[in-house]
């Protein structure tokens, strides 16, 4: 599960955001929103309804530069900012851009895992709200967007999912993310920002 989410982590980038303009509404971020020195923790845990960790630990992403190429840490790999500003090419994107309260849109996806499972999502998505929301990291304005549908895998999986994302434009990311799929409930909560002064 646990590098199906690492895997997923990028997708997530995508959905970083600028500060909202007065009417409300959010744009996609670009190269120059980001910053040498700006770093992003976000703690993890996922338990089964029966009590099993099945993942539990800490993320770090950072930005960085090399060779005047910014990039972002995410694990071993470095991805290209320019790649994680690149805007989606999907009729059915993780976020519709630009962002703003009640907008819906349908989302999909298809992925493989380390060990070669493939699987796919597919949910009905809605912005619900904009408003400050407190996590382990401090409070933030952000957007309450929720995913609701079915994921399942070649393995025979098949579950009903429920996500509830919280983005924070100040940050450029989601600040917290519950997910419920099946009898597994996921949370993962920023814990940490910083960026040079």
């Amino acid at each position: 599960m646990k590098s199906q989410f690492i895997m997923f982590f990028a997708v997530i980038m995508l959905g970083a955001c600028n500060s909202p303009k007065k009417s409300g509404i959010t744009e996609q971020p670009t190269l120059a929103d980001y910053q040498v020195g700006e770093k992003w923790v976000w703690k993890y845990k996922g338990v089964t309804t029966a009590g099993e960790v099945r993942s539990d630990g800490t993320d770090t992403r950072a930005i960085v530069s090399t060779d005047g190429v910014l990039g972002m840490t995410i694990g071993k790999d470095t991805i290209p900012v320019s790649d994680i500003v690149k805007p989606e090419a999907s009729k059915t994107p993780k976020y519709d851009w630009p962002l703003e309260v009640g907008k819906n849109w349908k989302y999909e996806n298809n992925w493989t895992s380390q060990d070669g499972t493939t699987g796919s999502q597919s949910q009905h998505a809605e912005v619900l709200s904009y408003q400050e929301e407190t996590v382990e990291a401090g409070t933030f304005m952000a957007y309450t967007i929720q995913y609701n549908g079915k994921t399942t895998n070649s393995r025979g999986y098949s579950a009903d999912e429920k996500e509830v994302w919280l983005y924070a434009p100040a940050v450029k990311n989601f600040i917290k993310l519950t997910q419920h799929q099946g009898d597994f409930l996921y949370i993962e909560e920023l814990i940490e920002y910083s960026k040079p002064e």
